[in-house]
Protein backbone atom coordinates (compact mmCIF):
# COMPACT_ATOMS: atom_id res chain seq x y z
CA UNK A 1 0.00 0.00 0.00
CA UNK A 2 2.82 2.42 0.86
CA UNK A 3 4.43 1.77 -2.56
CA UNK A 4 1.14 2.36 -4.38
CA UNK A 5 0.61 5.66 -2.57
CA UNK A 6 4.07 6.62 -3.53
CA UNK A 7 3.45 5.79 -7.17
CA UNK A 8 0.13 7.55 -7.20
CA UNK A 9 1.82 10.56 -5.75
CA UNK A 10 4.33 10.64 -8.60
CA UNK A 11 1.80 10.22 -11.49
CA UNK A 12 -1.24 11.94 -10.20
CA UNK A 13 0.09 14.53 -7.78
CA UNK A 14 -2.18 17.35 -8.95
CA UNK A 15 -5.26 15.12 -8.88
CA UNK A 16 -4.57 13.98 -5.41
CA UNK A 17 -4.17 17.63 -4.35
CA UNK A 18 -7.54 18.43 -5.90
CA UNK A 19 -9.07 15.52 -4.01
CA UNK A 20 -8.31 17.32 -0.78
CA UNK A 21 -4.92 15.95 0.26
CA UNK A 22 -3.35 19.38 -0.53
CA UNK A 23 -0.09 17.84 -1.68
CA UNK A 24 0.52 16.12 1.69
CA UNK A 25 0.53 12.66 0.09
CA UNK A 26 3.20 13.66 -2.39
CA UNK A 27 5.22 15.30 0.35
CA UNK A 28 4.74 12.23 2.54
CA UNK A 29 5.80 10.06 -0.35
CA UNK A 30 8.91 12.12 -0.74
CA UNK A 31 9.67 11.85 2.97
CA UNK A 32 9.05 8.11 3.12
CA UNK A 33 11.19 7.28 0.04
CA UNK A 34 14.26 9.39 0.01
CA UNK A 35 16.68 9.06 -2.81
CA UNK A 36 18.43 5.74 -2.87
CA UNK A 37 15.89 4.03 -0.62
CA UNK A 38 15.15 0.43 -1.49
CA UNK A 39 15.95 -3.10 -0.56
CA UNK A 40 19.71 -2.57 -0.56
CA UNK A 41 19.75 1.05 0.63
CA UNK A 42 20.61 2.55 3.98
CA UNK A 43 18.05 2.26 6.82
CA UNK A 44 15.53 5.01 6.95
CA UNK A 45 16.11 7.64 9.63
CA UNK A 46 13.73 7.82 12.61
CA UNK A 47 10.78 10.14 12.21
CA UNK A 48 11.51 13.71 13.20
CA UNK A 49 10.42 14.67 16.78
CA UNK A 50 7.71 17.21 17.09
CA UNK A 51 8.97 20.74 17.34
CA UNK A 52 7.69 21.32 20.83
CA UNK A 53 9.68 18.30 22.20
CA UNK A 54 12.99 19.35 20.64
CA UNK A 55 13.36 22.72 22.41
CA UNK A 56 13.58 22.96 26.26
CA UNK A 57 12.19 25.94 28.07
CA UNK A 58 14.39 28.90 28.92
CA UNK A 59 13.51 28.67 32.66
CA UNK A 60 14.92 25.14 32.96
CA UNK A 61 18.19 26.14 31.36
CA UNK A 62 18.53 29.13 33.60
CA UNK A 63 17.86 27.12 36.78
CA UNK A 64 20.42 24.49 35.74
CA UNK A 65 23.03 27.17 35.14
CA UNK A 66 22.29 28.80 38.48
CA UNK A 67 22.60 25.45 40.29
CA UNK A 68 25.97 24.76 38.68
CA UNK A 69 27.16 28.23 39.59
CA UNK A 70 26.13 27.76 43.24
CA UNK A 71 27.96 24.43 43.43
CA UNK A 72 31.10 26.06 42.04
CA UNK A 73 30.85 28.86 44.63
CA UNK A 74 30.41 26.35 47.48
CA UNK A 75 33.45 24.38 46.34
CA UNK A 76 35.43 27.61 46.10
CA UNK A 77 34.40 28.63 49.62
CA UNK A 78 35.37 25.23 51.02
CA UNK A 79 38.80 25.46 49.41
CA UNK A 80 39.29 28.94 50.86
CA UNK A 81 38.28 27.76 54.36
CA UNK A 82 40.68 24.81 54.19
CA UNK A 83 43.47 27.11 53.07
CA UNK A 84 42.72 29.50 55.96
CA UNK A 85 42.78 26.61 58.48
CA UNK A 86 46.11 25.44 57.10
CA UNK A 87 47.49 28.97 57.38
CA UNK A 88 46.26 29.20 60.99
CA UNK A 89 47.96 25.91 61.85
CA UNK A 90 51.19 27.02 60.27
CA UNK A 91 51.06 30.46 61.95
CA UNK A 92 50.33 29.05 65.48
CA UNK A 93 52.33 31.02 68.04
CA UNK A 94 54.20 29.36 70.94
CA UNK A 95 51.61 30.78 73.36
CA UNK A 96 48.75 29.32 71.30
CA UNK A 97 50.52 25.97 71.17
CA UNK A 98 51.03 26.02 74.94
CA UNK A 99 47.34 26.80 75.49
CA UNK A 100 46.27 24.04 73.10
CA UNK A 101 48.51 21.48 74.81
CA UNK A 102 47.24 22.60 78.22
CA UNK A 103 43.63 22.08 77.12
CA UNK A 104 44.55 18.64 75.77
CA UNK A 105 46.27 17.74 79.06
CA UNK A 106 43.24 18.90 81.03
CA UNK A 107 40.93 16.80 78.90
CA UNK A 108 43.11 13.73 79.35
CA UNK A 109 43.19 14.31 83.09
CA UNK A 110 39.43 14.69 83.18
CA UNK A 111 38.89 11.40 81.35
CA UNK A 112 41.37 9.58 83.60
CA UNK A 113 39.87 10.93 86.81
CA UNK A 114 36.33 10.21 85.71
CA UNK A 115 37.26 6.55 85.16
CA UNK A 116 38.84 6.34 88.60
CA UNK A 117 35.91 8.14 90.19
CA UNK A 118 33.47 5.55 88.88
CA UNK A 119 35.44 2.74 90.55
CA UNK A 120 35.99 4.53 93.87
CA UNK A 121 32.89 6.64 94.16
CA UNK A 122 32.27 6.13 97.87
CA UNK A 123 35.89 6.44 99.00
CA UNK A 124 36.62 9.57 96.97
CA UNK A 125 33.40 11.53 97.36
CA UNK A 126 35.22 14.75 98.17
CA UNK A 127 37.63 14.21 95.28
CA UNK A 128 34.75 13.79 92.84
CA UNK A 129 33.59 17.39 93.21
CA UNK A 130 36.50 18.63 91.14
CA UNK A 131 38.83 15.74 90.24
CA UNK A 132 40.83 17.60 87.61
CA UNK A 133 41.39 20.62 89.81
CA UNK A 134 42.46 18.56 92.81
CA UNK A 135 44.82 16.38 90.77
CA UNK A 136 46.37 19.35 89.00
CA UNK A 137 46.76 21.22 92.26
CA UNK A 138 48.56 18.25 93.85
CA UNK A 139 50.89 17.88 90.84
CA UNK A 140 51.96 21.52 90.98
CA UNK A 141 52.33 21.55 94.77
CA UNK A 142 54.41 18.36 94.70
CA UNK A 143 56.77 19.76 92.07
CA UNK A 144 57.23 22.94 94.11
CA UNK A 145 57.66 21.00 97.36
CA UNK A 146 54.57 22.50 98.99
CA UNK A 147 52.25 19.49 98.90
CA UNK A 148 51.33 18.43 102.42
CA UNK A 149 48.77 15.72 103.08
CA UNK A 150 47.54 16.26 106.60
CA UNK A 151 47.46 12.68 107.87
CA UNK A 152 49.32 12.89 111.17
CA UNK A 153 46.32 13.92 113.26
CA UNK A 154 44.38 10.92 111.92
CA UNK A 155 46.99 8.33 112.93
CA UNK A 156 45.99 6.16 115.88
CA UNK A 157 48.56 4.60 118.23
CA UNK A 158 49.09 1.02 117.01
CA UNK A 159 48.37 -1.95 119.21
CA UNK A 160 51.73 -3.56 120.19
CA UNK A 161 50.15 -6.97 119.64
CA UNK A 162 49.46 -6.08 115.98
CA UNK A 163 53.18 -5.61 115.21
CA UNK A 164 54.53 -8.47 113.07
CA UNK A 165 58.12 -9.63 113.62
CA UNK A 166 60.09 -11.29 110.80
CA UNK A 167 63.26 -13.21 111.73
CA UNK A 168 65.92 -14.27 109.23
CA UNK A 169 69.16 -12.32 109.69
CA UNK A 170 71.74 -13.64 112.13
CA UNK A 171 73.27 -10.23 112.88
CA UNK A 172 71.81 -6.70 113.36
CA UNK A 173 69.75 -5.32 110.49
CA UNK A 174 71.38 -2.21 109.06
CA UNK A 175 69.06 -1.07 106.26
CA UNK A 176 65.84 -1.87 104.43
CA UNK A 177 63.61 -0.64 101.58
CA UNK A 178 60.00 -1.27 100.53
CA UNK A 179 59.07 -1.99 96.90
CA UNK A 180 57.08 0.80 95.16
CA UNK A 181 53.92 -1.35 95.15
CA UNK A 182 54.24 -2.06 98.92
CA UNK A 183 54.25 -5.83 98.34
CA UNK A 184 57.87 -6.65 99.23
CA UNK A 185 60.52 -5.65 101.75
CA UNK A 186 64.27 -5.95 101.14
CA UNK A 187 66.58 -5.97 104.16
CA UNK A 188 70.31 -6.34 104.77
CA UNK A 189 72.47 -6.96 107.82
CA UNK A 190 75.98 -6.89 109.22
CA UNK A 191 76.44 -10.54 108.22
CA UNK A 192 76.36 -9.45 104.55
CA UNK A 193 73.04 -11.18 103.81
CA UNK A 194 70.19 -9.65 101.81
CA UNK A 195 66.63 -11.00 102.13
CA UNK A 196 63.47 -10.37 100.11
CA UNK A 197 60.25 -10.66 102.14
CA UNK A 198 56.60 -10.80 101.12
CA UNK A 199 54.64 -8.25 103.15
CA UNK A 200 51.29 -10.04 103.18
CA UNK A 201 52.50 -13.47 104.28
CA UNK A 202 55.79 -12.51 105.94
CA UNK A 203 57.61 -15.25 104.01
CA UNK A 204 61.22 -15.11 102.90
CA UNK A 205 61.15 -15.28 99.10
CA UNK A 206 64.89 -15.00 98.38
CA UNK A 207 68.00 -15.06 100.55
CA UNK A 208 71.31 -13.75 99.17
CA UNK A 209 73.73 -15.00 101.86
CA UNK A 210 76.85 -13.11 102.80
CA UNK A 211 80.29 -14.60 102.87
CA UNK A 212 83.78 -13.86 104.07
CA UNK A 213 86.45 -12.14 102.06
CA UNK A 214 88.92 -14.60 100.56
CA UNK A 215 86.56 -17.58 100.57
CA UNK A 216 86.51 -17.78 96.77
CA UNK A 217 83.74 -17.06 94.30
CA UNK A 218 80.76 -15.55 96.05
CA UNK A 219 77.65 -13.95 94.54
CA UNK A 220 76.80 -11.77 97.55
CA UNK A 221 78.54 -9.34 99.89
CA UNK A 222 81.64 -10.31 101.83
CA UNK A 223 81.29 -7.47 104.36
CA UNK A 224 78.68 -5.57 106.34
CA UNK A 225 75.94 -4.06 104.15
CA UNK A 226 75.34 -0.47 105.26
CA UNK A 227 72.79 0.88 102.75
CA UNK A 228 70.39 -0.06 99.96
CA UNK A 229 67.96 1.53 97.49
CA UNK A 230 65.33 0.44 94.96
CA UNK A 231 64.40 2.22 91.73
CA UNK A 232 60.96 3.85 91.50
CA UNK A 233 59.87 1.33 88.83
CA UNK A 234 60.89 -1.57 91.08
CA UNK A 235 63.35 -2.95 88.53
CA UNK A 236 66.73 -2.50 90.22
CA UNK A 237 67.92 -3.06 93.79
CA UNK A 238 71.34 -1.76 94.84
CA UNK A 239 73.30 -2.49 98.02
CA UNK A 240 76.51 -0.95 99.40
CA UNK A 241 78.98 -2.47 101.85
CA UNK A 242 82.11 -1.75 103.91
CA UNK A 243 84.28 -3.27 101.17
CA UNK A 244 83.67 -0.13 99.00
CA UNK A 245 81.40 -2.09 96.62
CA UNK A 246 77.96 -1.37 95.19
CA UNK A 247 76.10 -4.46 93.95
CA UNK A 248 73.26 -4.16 91.45
CA UNK A 249 70.47 -6.77 91.62
CA UNK A 250 67.38 -7.55 89.59
CA UNK A 251 64.68 -6.89 92.19
CA UNK A 252 62.21 -9.46 90.83
CA UNK A 253 64.58 -12.44 90.83
CA UNK A 254 67.37 -11.19 93.14
CA UNK A 255 69.88 -12.05 90.41
CA UNK A 256 73.17 -10.16 90.63
CA UNK A 257 73.65 -7.99 87.54
CA UNK A 258 76.68 -5.74 88.04
CA UNK A 259 79.21 -4.34 90.52
CA UNK A 260 80.23 -0.69 90.78
CA UNK A 261 83.69 0.09 92.11
CA UNK A 262 85.25 3.47 92.66
CA UNK A 263 84.70 4.53 96.25
CA UNK A 264 87.80 4.41 98.44
CA UNK A 265 85.97 3.61 101.68
CA UNK A 266 82.72 2.09 102.94
CA UNK A 267 79.58 2.91 100.94
CA UNK A 268 77.16 4.47 103.45
CA UNK A 269 74.29 5.92 101.39
CA UNK A 270 72.37 5.03 98.21
CA UNK A 271 69.34 6.57 96.49
CA UNK A 272 67.75 6.55 93.02
CA UNK A 273 66.46 9.73 91.44
CA UNK A 274 62.71 9.20 91.26
CA UNK A 275 61.47 8.24 87.81
CA UNK A 276 64.96 7.42 86.51
CA UNK A 277 67.76 4.87 86.83
CA UNK A 278 70.27 7.52 87.93
CA UNK A 279 71.86 6.45 91.20
CA UNK A 280 73.55 8.57 93.88
CA UNK A 281 76.03 6.99 96.31
CA UNK A 282 77.75 8.39 99.40
CA UNK A 283 80.80 7.03 101.18
CA UNK A 284 83.05 7.37 104.19
CA UNK A 285 85.60 8.69 101.68
CA UNK A 286 83.58 11.98 101.88
CA UNK A 287 82.49 11.89 98.25
CA UNK A 288 79.17 11.62 96.40
CA UNK A 289 79.17 9.71 93.12
CA UNK A 290 76.61 9.60 90.31
CA UNK A 291 75.94 6.41 88.30
CA UNK A 292 73.64 5.25 85.50
CA UNK A 293 72.49 1.78 86.54
CA UNK A 294 70.67 0.93 83.28
CA UNK A 295 73.90 1.48 81.33
CA UNK A 296 76.29 0.25 84.06
CA UNK A 297 78.06 3.58 83.78
CA UNK A 298 79.90 5.97 86.12
CA UNK A 299 78.98 9.64 85.63
CA UNK A 300 80.80 11.94 88.06
CA UNK A 301 82.12 12.55 91.59
CA UNK A 302 81.34 15.46 93.95
CA UNK A 303 83.37 16.54 97.00
CA UNK A 304 82.61 18.82 99.93
CA UNK A 305 82.07 17.07 103.26
CA UNK A 306 84.83 17.27 105.87
CA UNK A 307 83.91 13.98 107.57
CA UNK A 308 82.41 10.61 106.65
CA UNK A 309 79.00 10.79 104.97
CA UNK A 310 76.46 8.80 107.00
CA UNK A 311 73.23 9.12 105.00
CA UNK A 312 71.80 10.15 101.62
CA UNK A 313 68.36 10.65 100.03
CA UNK A 314 66.80 12.07 96.84
CA UNK A 315 63.45 12.60 95.10
CA UNK A 316 62.43 13.75 91.60
CA UNK A 317 64.78 16.68 91.15
CA UNK A 318 68.29 16.16 89.90
CA UNK A 319 69.78 16.68 93.34
CA UNK A 320 70.40 14.77 96.58
CA UNK A 321 70.82 15.51 100.28
CA UNK A 322 73.48 14.09 102.60
CA UNK A 323 74.31 14.05 106.30
CA UNK A 324 77.95 14.69 107.07
CA UNK A 325 78.62 12.95 110.35
CA UNK A 326 80.85 14.98 112.65
CA UNK A 327 81.41 17.85 110.24
CA UNK A 328 77.99 18.98 111.56
CA UNK A 329 76.50 19.78 108.17
CA UNK A 330 73.59 18.75 105.99
CA UNK A 331 74.25 19.38 102.30
CA UNK A 332 72.06 19.67 99.23
CA UNK A 333 73.92 18.73 96.05
CA UNK A 334 72.74 20.30 92.78
CA UNK A 335 74.06 17.83 90.25
CA UNK A 336 73.77 19.80 86.95
CA UNK A 337 75.34 22.93 88.51
CA UNK A 338 77.93 20.89 90.43
CA UNK A 339 77.21 23.08 93.46
CA UNK A 340 76.06 22.51 97.03
CA UNK A 341 74.08 24.22 99.80
CA UNK A 342 75.35 23.84 103.37
CA UNK A 343 73.08 23.73 106.46
CA UNK A 344 74.10 23.89 110.14
CA UNK A 345 72.05 23.04 113.22
CA UNK A 346 73.02 19.84 115.09
CA UNK A 347 75.70 19.78 117.78
CA UNK A 348 76.71 16.13 117.34
CA UNK A 349 77.32 13.67 114.53
CA UNK A 350 74.45 13.74 112.01
CA UNK A 351 73.75 10.05 111.39
CA UNK A 352 70.55 9.95 109.27
CA UNK A 353 68.52 12.10 106.88
CA UNK A 354 65.44 11.84 104.67
CA UNK A 355 63.48 14.17 102.38
CA UNK A 356 59.82 14.85 103.24
CA UNK A 357 59.12 16.58 99.92
CA UNK A 358 61.12 18.58 97.39
CA UNK A 359 61.56 21.50 99.81
CA UNK A 360 61.73 19.95 103.30
CA UNK A 361 63.79 17.26 105.06
CA UNK A 362 64.33 15.74 108.48
CA UNK A 363 67.58 14.60 110.12
CA UNK A 364 68.75 12.99 113.37
CA UNK A 365 72.01 13.16 115.31
CA UNK A 366 73.82 11.44 118.16
CA UNK A 367 73.18 14.46 120.40
CA UNK A 368 69.57 13.22 120.55
CA UNK A 369 68.20 16.04 118.39
CA UNK A 370 65.78 15.84 115.47
CA UNK A 371 65.80 18.75 113.00
CA UNK A 372 63.26 19.85 110.42
CA UNK A 373 64.73 21.78 107.50
CA UNK A 374 63.55 23.95 104.63
CA UNK A 375 65.84 24.31 101.61
CA UNK A 376 65.54 28.09 101.72
CA UNK A 377 66.85 28.42 105.30
CA UNK A 378 70.38 27.55 106.47
CA UNK A 379 69.14 26.86 110.01
CA UNK A 380 66.51 24.29 111.08
CA UNK A 381 62.87 25.35 110.93
CA UNK A 382 62.29 23.22 114.03
CA UNK A 383 64.69 21.45 116.38
CA UNK A 384 63.78 19.02 119.17
CA UNK A 385 66.63 18.28 121.58
CA UNK A 386 66.76 15.03 123.56
CA UNK A 387 63.92 13.78 121.39
CA UNK A 388 64.13 10.23 122.83
CA UNK A 389 65.08 11.21 126.36
CA UNK A 390 68.32 10.53 128.21
CA UNK A 391 70.17 7.56 129.65
CA UNK A 392 72.50 7.25 132.64
CA UNK A 393 72.27 8.79 136.09
CA UNK A 394 72.92 12.24 137.51
CA UNK A 395 75.86 13.95 135.85
CA UNK A 396 76.46 11.01 133.52
CA UNK A 397 73.18 11.45 131.68
CA UNK A 398 73.47 11.41 127.91
CA UNK A 399 70.75 11.69 125.27
CA UNK A 400 69.71 8.62 123.32
CA UNK A 401 71.20 8.77 119.84
CA UNK A 402 68.76 9.20 116.97
CA UNK A 403 69.78 6.37 114.67
CA UNK A 404 66.99 6.44 112.05
CA UNK A 405 64.45 8.88 110.60
CA UNK A 406 61.62 8.35 108.09
CA UNK A 407 59.00 10.56 106.47
CA UNK A 408 55.76 9.72 104.70
CA UNK A 409 56.32 11.47 101.37
CA UNK A 410 54.43 14.74 100.87
CA UNK A 411 52.75 14.54 104.25
CA UNK A 412 53.15 15.89 107.79
CA UNK A 413 54.05 12.52 109.35
CA UNK A 414 57.60 11.70 110.53
CA UNK A 415 59.07 8.78 112.50
CA UNK A 416 62.33 8.56 114.47
CA UNK A 417 64.16 5.63 116.02
CA UNK A 418 66.81 5.16 118.71
CA UNK A 419 67.73 2.49 121.25
CA UNK A 420 65.46 4.07 123.87
CA UNK A 421 62.91 1.26 123.60
CA UNK A 422 60.44 2.97 121.28
CA UNK A 423 59.81 4.42 117.83
CA UNK A 424 58.33 7.93 117.96
CA UNK A 425 55.82 9.43 115.53
CA UNK A 426 55.80 13.21 114.99
CA UNK A 427 53.57 15.76 113.31
CA UNK A 428 55.07 18.58 111.24
CA UNK A 429 52.88 21.49 112.26
CA UNK A 430 52.56 25.19 111.47
CA UNK A 431 53.84 24.90 107.92
CA UNK A 432 56.86 22.71 108.82
CA UNK A 433 57.90 25.07 111.61
CA UNK A 434 57.12 22.78 114.51
CA UNK A 435 57.60 19.12 115.45
CA UNK A 436 54.84 17.83 117.70
CA UNK A 437 55.08 14.34 119.31
CA UNK A 438 52.17 12.02 118.48
CA UNK A 439 52.81 8.62 120.08
CA UNK A 440 55.45 6.06 121.08
CA UNK A 441 55.59 2.56 119.59
CA UNK A 442 57.43 0.13 121.91
CA UNK A 443 60.35 -1.66 120.22
CA UNK A 444 63.38 -3.02 122.04
CA UNK A 445 66.80 -2.67 120.39
CA UNK A 446 68.63 -0.32 118.07
CA UNK A 447 66.30 1.04 115.39
CA UNK A 448 68.77 1.16 112.50
CA UNK A 449 66.32 1.79 109.66
CA UNK A 450 62.76 3.08 109.24
CA UNK A 451 60.57 3.24 106.12
CA UNK A 452 56.92 4.18 105.53
CA UNK A 453 54.94 2.32 102.89
CA UNK A 454 53.92 4.41 99.90
CA UNK A 455 50.28 4.44 101.02
CA UNK A 456 51.13 5.12 104.66
CA UNK A 457 49.34 1.94 105.79
CA UNK A 458 52.35 0.57 107.65
CA UNK A 459 55.81 1.43 108.96
CA UNK A 460 58.75 -0.99 108.78
CA UNK A 461 61.59 -0.94 111.29
CA UNK A 462 64.94 -2.72 111.06
CA UNK A 463 65.95 -3.72 114.61
CA UNK A 464 69.35 -4.92 115.81
CA UNK A 465 71.32 -5.55 118.95
CA UNK A 466 73.93 -3.01 117.82
CA UNK A 467 74.07 0.38 116.12
CA UNK A 468 74.47 0.03 112.36
CA UNK A 469 77.70 2.06 112.29
CA UNK A 470 79.52 0.49 115.24
CA UNK A 471 79.47 -1.54 118.47
CA UNK A 472 79.37 1.10 121.21
CA UNK A 473 76.57 -0.74 123.08
CA UNK A 474 74.88 -4.07 122.79
CA UNK A 475 71.21 -4.64 123.60
CA UNK A 476 71.22 -8.34 124.46
CA UNK A 477 67.45 -8.47 125.01
CA UNK A 478 66.76 -7.22 121.46
CA UNK A 479 66.02 -9.48 118.48
CA UNK A 480 67.65 -8.95 115.08
CA UNK A 481 64.43 -8.66 113.12
CA UNK A 482 62.13 -6.78 110.74
CA UNK A 483 59.06 -5.28 112.44
CA UNK A 484 55.97 -4.35 110.42
CA UNK A 485 53.89 -1.78 112.31
CA UNK A 486 50.32 -1.22 110.98
CA UNK A 487 49.14 2.38 110.99
CA UNK A 488 45.40 2.87 111.32
CA UNK A 489 43.92 6.26 110.58
CA UNK A 490 40.62 7.88 109.69
CA UNK A 491 39.63 9.56 106.44
CA UNK A 492 42.50 11.44 104.88
CA UNK A 493 42.36 15.18 105.35
CA UNK A 494 42.47 17.41 102.29
CA UNK A 495 45.87 18.32 100.95
CA UNK A 496 47.28 21.70 101.84
CA UNK A 497 49.63 24.01 100.02
CA UNK A 498 50.59 27.38 101.41
CA UNK A 499 49.44 28.37 104.88
CA UNK A 500 46.37 30.17 103.57
CA UNK A 501 45.40 27.23 101.32
CA UNK A 502 45.52 29.42 98.21
CA UNK A 503 46.08 27.90 94.81
CA UNK A 504 49.56 28.43 93.33
CA UNK A 505 49.97 31.27 90.87
CA UNK A 506 50.53 28.83 87.97
CA UNK A 507 47.10 27.29 88.46
CA UNK A 508 45.41 30.67 88.85
CA UNK A 509 46.85 31.83 85.55
CA UNK A 510 45.82 28.59 83.84
CA UNK A 511 42.30 28.90 85.24
CA UNK A 512 41.96 32.39 83.80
Amino acid sequence: MRAERGGAGRTCGSGMAAAGRKGQGAAAGRRRRPRGAGTGGKPRPAPARPRDEEVSSDSEAESLAEEQQQQQQQRRRRREEEEEEEEEEVEETPQEKKLRLAKLYLEQLRQHEEEQAEEEEEENAAFLRDPVGERLKEDVLEQKGRLQRLVAKEVQPPDPLSIRVLRGHQQPITCLVISPDDKFIFSAAKDGSVIKWEVESGKRLYVMPGGKKGTGQHMGHTAQVLCMAISSDGKYLVTGDRNKLILVWEAATCKRLHTFTGHRDAVSGLSFQKGTHQLYSASHDRSVKVWNVAENAYVETLFGHQDVITGLDSLSRECCVTSGGRDGTVRVWKIPEESQLIFYGHQGSIDCIQLINEEHMVSGADDGSVALWGLTKKKPLALVRQSHGTQGENDLQQPYWVSAVAALRNSDLVATGSHSGSVKLWKCGEGFRKLEPLCDIPLVGFINSLKFSATGDFLVAGVGQEHRLGRWWRAKEAKNSICIIPLKRGAAAPSSGAADGAWPRELQELAH
